[in-house]
């Protein structure tokens, strides 16, 4: 879980420890362009991590009868693709930057990428005693080696069945809390049989379901010491919320079967840069800025997802793979009775 936490709320943390002066040299620039710059260089992790959020919330259409339960140990991760690795920065839409090597654009990396050879803006800034002043920063780059590729989340799930067709589930991961960071997950679903409303439902080769569930991450973490800038209670917290609905169809053999469907999530993460940072205007100046910025991320996209399960008894094993805007694959271990 604490790759999620490094894709949410550590993306402010990195760009401030990676940069520390540079983004001290950015905030006195303006406000807004750091807040444009990070937005754009963290929002392909938080969308990655919102498909992630949504894989394995279920195994088959089959609903689980009055009482029957599983527990579930879940694993998930969405694929980095290409081109969630950089963003084209237009010099255009910013106020006072300007790229050293030249050219109004050029792709740079976000947080799932890489600045290989690293790149370099000139910023541009008004000191009060010396007047128009330039400084030049390197860009941050991202977490770009191969752990990159994937975007992580596990948690614990309950599926209980309640009668009448209806499935309820809980995921969790309980709140854990360090001198430096914080993060908690849960989540809830609710899933409906259909088959179980058609004449003759024994007989037929499929069951066939629908599923709702929504999910939420949040976290924080204290930049204080690692950001390189003077202030006080400087922290990212970030909140990310996400809601799935599925259609589902699955096989009825007694050991192996098969499962699929098609989902639609939409979700959203804001992550909020807090706290005091004395940011320098020049050699001799300062101002204090104040929970300088926030920045958010949307996904609305539709997804289809393959999947088997392997039933022995009391243990079941599934695997899955959902096809979408981030594609991304899941493995579970059940333990339950039904």
């Amino acid at each position: 879980m604490k790759k999620i936490l490094i894709l949410t709320t550590l993306g402010l943390s990195l760009f401030t420890a990676k940069a520390q002066n540079d983004i001290d040299a950015l905030l006195a620039a303006g406000v807004d362009d750091a807040q444009r710059f990070t937005n754009d260089y963290l929002a392909p992790g938080t969308n990655a991590l919102m498909h992630s959020m949504n894989a394995n919330w279920f195994n088959s259409g089959k609903v689980k009868p009055l009482l029957g339960f599983e527990i579930s140990v879940i694993a998930n991760a969405s694929l980095a693709n290409d081109d969630s690795k950089q963003f084209a920065l237009n010099t255009a839409d910013y106020n006072n930057v300007q790229f050293v090597q030249g050219g109004p654009i050029q792709n740079v990396a976000t947080i799932l990428g890489d600045n290989d050879p690293a790149i370099f803006v000139e910023v541009e800034y008004d000191d009060p005693i010396f007047g128009n002043q330039t400084t030049q920063i390197e860009l941050p780059t991202g977490i770009g080696d191969a752990s990159a590729n994937l975007v992580p989340s596990a948690f614990v799930q309950g599926s209980l069945g309640l009668g009448s067709g209806l499935e309820v589930k809980l995921r969790y991961v309980p709140e854990y809390e360090t001198d430096d960071y914080s993060i908690g997950l849960y989540g809830a679903g609710l899933q409906f049989e259909l088959t179980e409303l058609l004449p003759a439902e024994k007989v037929w080769p499929v069951s066939i379901s629908g599923l709702v569930a929504y999910t939420n991450l949040s976290g924080s973490y204290d930049l204080t010491e690692s950001s390189g800038i003077a202030g006080d209670n400087q922290r990212v917290e970030n909140e990310t919320s996400t809601w799935l609905f599925q259609a589902i169809a699955s096989t009825k053999l007694p050991v192996i079967n098969f499962y699929g469907g098609i989902g639609y999530i939409k979700g959203t993460s804001d992550s909020d840069l807090l706290g005091n940072y004395v940011v320098s205007d020049g050699v001799v100046s300062s101002q204090t800025i104040t929970d300088p910025f926030s920045v958010s991320s949307e996904i609305s996209a539709i997804r289809g997802t393959v999947g088997t399960k392997l039933k022995l008894g009391f243990f079941r094993l599934n695997a899955e793979y959902h096809i979408s805007e981030f594609n991304a694959f899941s493995v579970g271990i059940n333990f339950g009775f039904r």
